[in-house]
């Protein structure tokens, strides 16, 4: 997962960036409701961890000015040390997918991103069927017709990411900042992301699935739900 903490308590923000990195997601930090309208108006995410008191405004005017074609597109958690009912009922009616108390364990803040990406991309299932391709992000285990492949962390990350859009065509520089981050837009090429690419194919290819991927010419790649 590519996630954006708004956070400004600085000991919190690298305690939970550093944890939720060593489980596998990016995780770009951001400590004000500037920085953070300004990444969101450049980059994309799949969920945003949204701290209601900001050194330069309340939360909630983020979740105000979000455009509707972002906020359908991205999960939403907050996190506040707030634990008022009206705070609650606000963030939830402007879109909030959870509402977490300060303070929380690391550990359940990443069970909650994880139940939010399911519900949002898979429909809340644990273990991701697509075809003849099982996948089950809790353990990061991948298994073609039952027969189980060994990936990276990358490359099991863009799987999922392609599975998760399927059917969409997906730029190589899309694909870097999901899974590398937002500074890798000021690299001169994303080249890089075909080599990933093609061990990806070539692994699943090994395990006798069918070549879902699709290079789209001066585009991307895209993962088709149907060979034609």
């Amino acid at each position: 997962m590519k996630l954006l903490l708004v956070e400004d308590n600085v000991d919190l923000a690298d305690n939970t960036s550093q944890y939720l990195t060593k489980e596998g997601h990016v995780c770009e930090v951001v400590s004000t409701v500037n920085e953070a309208e300004s990444k969101l108006a450049i980059f994309s995410y799949d969920i945003l961890i949204l701290d209601l008191m900001l050194p330069d405004g309340s939360g909630m005017e983020i979740l105000r000015k979000l455009p509707k074609e972002v906020r359908t597109n991205m999960g939403l958690i907050i996190i506040s040390a707030k634990n008022s009912l009206g705070d609650k009922v606000e963030g939830l009616d402007l879109g909030a997918d959870d509402y977490l108390t300060k303070p929380f364990h690391l550990s359940e803040l990443n069970a909650r991103l994880k139940s939010i990406y399911r519900r949002r991309h898979f429909d809340g299932i644990k273990k991701i069927q697509f075809n003849e391709i099982l996948i089950d992000p809790d353990t990061q285990e991948v298994t073609v017709n039952d027969e189980q492949i060994i990936l990276t962390k990358k490359e099991f990350e863009l799987l999922l990411y392609l599975i998760a859009n399927k059917n969409r065509v997906l730029t190589k520089q899309t694909i870097a900042e999901h899974l590398w981050g937002d500074h890798v837009d000021l690299m001169d090429s994303f080249d890089f992301v075909y080599q990933h690419i093609k061990n990806l194919r070539k692994k699943l290819s090994a395990a006798g699935a069918q070549d879902y991927l699709q290079n789209v010419y001066g585009m991307g790649y895209k993962f088709k739900e149907h060979i034609t």
